[in-house]
């Protein structure tokens, strides 16, 4: 009997021994792998480390060319177009004909008035003979009045000249209009026939000073890239008739204020809508081809003259305190390091379509800067990277 019992406890010593070690490697693989183990359940971040350097800005934009300096010219005295001289994007000389205008009206009261000249000379005449038989005749009561016709003759002669004088220059100015300058007629609203509907009969563009583009561009990036008038800029224009687009030298010749817009894009987490101020550049083109009204386009990459920490814009944060970012924070400790998500606020001076610059003491370049998270994030929360 006693050697059937010695085996049996033998078995459950052993027994006993596998499920002891079994244990207790469960209980050391737990205590080991914990972290690894609950680290899968963590939010999972995706990051980037800041950069050290400048924004590149893109600004670009259409518009149609119109000219510098242009006149509006037109018949104020109601007289119907006779005969139009010129066509719609037709060059001109300064003092060409435009537009001869009907003046049978003006020319006839001309012709009166002339008439009217050669009838005081003859009056004037007749007092002189006048004159003459008072002195003849030593009547010095008829000489006084003789003389005193004669003085009053010669102002009537004297008005009625200058009267004439004005009618000439006026019919002159408004038989016809005269180019002022050189230029290209950028408009014609005058009809043969007709007397003046309100608009300007015809419109004059002097070529000779160029060409401008507006483009509208927000004040925020100008003043990072320094741009100013005087600059030199590459413009594409799309010829008249059928010629391919050409690339023209242009400079910029204003910076001028512009009406402001409002921002309320989704990318703005504390739901606020912005106003962004903005300017005009206005860009001066000469060219001898163009007529104005050409469809035009700038785009030019230029560098901010600032330099700051570059951040993706998908690593900025916003709420009612202003912005903040996610600074991954390793901490180390017995059983392996974790990874802690903190909140660090940022000031941020300029910013373009894809990265931010900042401004701060506390990031720097070696820091992992969380770009998306799998789960919203709070303050101290631990994470896992991606």
């Amino acid at each position: 009997m006693e050697l059937g019992i010695e085996p049996t406890d033998r078995r459950r010593k052993r027994n006993i021994q596998v499920v002891f070690m079994v244990f207790m490697g469960l209980l050391l693989f737990f205590t080991l792998f914990s972290n690894t183990i609950q680290s899968l359940t963590l939010p999972k971040v995706r990051t980037e480390k800041p950069t050290k350097g400048n924004l590149l800005f893109t600004i670009e934009g259409s518009g149609i060319l119109q000219p510098l300096a242009e006149v509006k010219l037109s018949n104020t005295s109601g007289l119907k177009v006779e005969q139009i001289l010129v066509k719609e994007g037709q060059r001109v000389k300064k003092g060409q004909k435009l537009i001869i205008y009907e003046s049978k009206t003006a020319e006839q009261e001309l012709k009166d008035e002339i008439t009217n000249l050669e009838k005081q000379k003859i009056d004037q005449q007749n007092r002189q003979d006048q004159y003459i038989q008072s002195a003849l005749e030593e009547d010095e009561f008829k000489i006084r009045n003789a003389r005193r016709d004669i003085e009053k003759g010669k102002l009537d002669i004297l008005a009625q000249e200058n009267k004439i004088s004005g009618l000439k220059n006026r019919l002159t100015s408004e038989k016809q209009l005269l180019s002022p300058f050189d230029g290209l007629i950028s408009k014609l609203n005058a009809v043969e026939g007709l007397t003046s509907m309100g608009e300007p009969d015809v419109i004059v563009s002097n070529s000779s000073q160029g060409y401008r583009l507006d483009i509208i561009v927000d004040s925020a990036h100008l003043s990072s890239l320094g741009i100013s008038a005087g600059e030199k800029i590459e413009v594409e224009v799309d010829m008249n008739h059928g010629q391919e687009a050409r690339t023209l030298s242009g400079s910029i010749e204003e910076v001028a204020n512009s009406e402001s817009r409002t921002d309320s894009s989704a990318s703005n987490e504390s739901g606020k809508t912005q106003t962004i101020a903005q300017k005009a550049l206005r860009i001066k083109i000469v060219d001898p081809e163009l007529k104005g009204g050409e469809q035009a386009r700038i785009k030019f990459e230029k560098q901010s003259i600032q330099e700051g920490l570059l951040l993706s814009n998908e690593a900025i944060h916003e709420d009612r305190e202003g912005l903040f970012v996610y600074k991954v924070d390793e901490q180390r400790g017995a059983l392996g390091n974790v990874f802690v998500a903190q909140k660090v606020r940022i000031h941020s001076s300029e910013k373009n379509e894809k990265e931010t610059m900042i401004q701060s003491d506390i990031l720097y370049e070696e820091d992992s800067i969380i770009l998306e998270s799998s789960e919203p994030l709070e303050d101290g929360n631990r994470v896992r990277l991606q």
